[in-house]
């Protein structure tokens, strides 16, 4: 809304040029997340429910009776801000719509009594992942010069074609998986946060500085996203917006953000990966994510599907493991599985975007 405003008042007003700035859109966007989460969230507490305790989990007892579920606040506060600041597609304004929808699944679970079923949250994750799906490969195969789907990948030269149908399948997976492991790294103050803030910034920066310029991407040899830099102001929106929430979620915390935000974050994490045309950009943002959260995940589906027992002497999700049995405190948790991550990170973008 503001790149058009400043489109309209940029023959009359000599400062409007600069709203059409993806650059400095991204940093009132950023700033403003931030500042307007921090101050607006804490007013929010006794509007939101209790933390009821995680059956499986150390933390439970710390956790419970804390206001949580405030993803709903900070993650509509998020939908705003990107209507505001970013030049929107409809792809934008369906995935920022259906982001909202997941957090709200989420709150409702937050907020009853007794909390959703595994397989009911799975089912609504399900249909808005193959939602998200459908929109993608609508919006990418009829904007792409050749109407087809393709993924680039590293040490892969050439774009590789996929077919409509793997397309959906390969994202409505991602998606989920996002989701999912991300919920279940939710379990220390700051921990899901934190790492969810790396992976956004990583592809805020990807978005911007390498998809959204032609000629870097065509240097680096890696297609060009016409709507990178508006998919960057989005990004960093809630990159702001979500270091408003850690202010307050930082041990020990004073809020958590409940399945209201992991869900919504895992989500708008794995839709951020598959726009861009690599789905192996989640080894850069979420690999201690899918690690942490992933295995616990694979450890009770093989145990409850194929009465398949591995890891047996390691406790899921791996952050309890770290303090039960290795007796790290929740900053050694915290420190520790962010620097993991940066190093991959930086290890991953390296091999990703060598030049050919």
């Amino acid at each position: 809304m503001l790149y058009y405003l400043g489109g309209l008042l940029k023959n009359y007003w000599g400062p409007a040029r600069l709203l059409q700035s993806y650059a400095v859109l991204i940093g009132i966007a950023l700033y403003t997340g931030f500042f307007l989460t921090k101050i607006i969230l804490p007013k929010f507490y006794k509007f939101l429910p209790s933390d009821r305790g995680r059956e499986f989990t150390l933390t439970k007892e710390t956790a419970k009776g804390k206001p949580t579920g405030s993803g709903v606040v900070f993650i509509t506060i998020f939908v705003l801000l990107s209507f505001l600041f970013a030049p929107l597609d409809y792809l934008q304004a369906g995935i920022l719509f259906l982001t909202w929808l997941m957090m709200l699944t989420g709150f409702l679970d937050d907020r009853s009594s007794s909390g959703w079923g595994e397989y009911l949250k799975g089912f609504l994750d399900l249909v808005i992942a193959v939602s998200a799906a459908f929109l993608s490969a609508h919006y990418l195969g009829s904007t792409s010069a050749d109407g087809n789907l393709c993924f680039w990948l590293p040490f892969v030269s050439n774009t590789i074609k996929v077919p409509y149908w793997l397309y959906i399948i390969i994202t409505t997976i991602m998606l989920w998986m996002s989701v999912n492991t991300t919920n279940c790294t939710d379990g220390v103050d700051g921990l899901s946060s934190s790492l969810v803030l790396i992976a956004l910034f990583t592809m805020g920066a990807i978005f911007y500085v390498i998809l959204g310029h032609v000629d870097i991407s065509a240097y680096l040899l890696v297609p060009h996203l016409k709507d990178g830099a508006s998919w960057a102001i989005i990004t960093f929106c809630l990159a702001g917006v979500l270091m408003g929430y850690l202010w307050h979620n930082a041990f020990p915390s004073s809020v958590l953000m409940g399945d209201a935000g992991s869900r919504a974050l895992g989500f708008y994490t794995g839709v951020c990966v598959m726009v861009s045309g690599n789905p192996f950009l989640f080894l850069a943002t979420s690999s201690i994510i899918f690690i942490n959260g992933g295995m616990g995940l694979l450890k009770v589906a093989l145990k409850r599907f194929c009465h398949i027992n591995i890891l047996e002497k390691i406790r899921f999700p791996l952050h309890d493991h770290m303090r039960k049995n290795r007796g790290w405190s929740p900053t050694q948790v915290l420190i520790k599985f962010m620097e993991i991550q940066l190093l991959i990170t930086v290890a991953m973008l390296g091999i990703f975007f060598k030049i050919r």
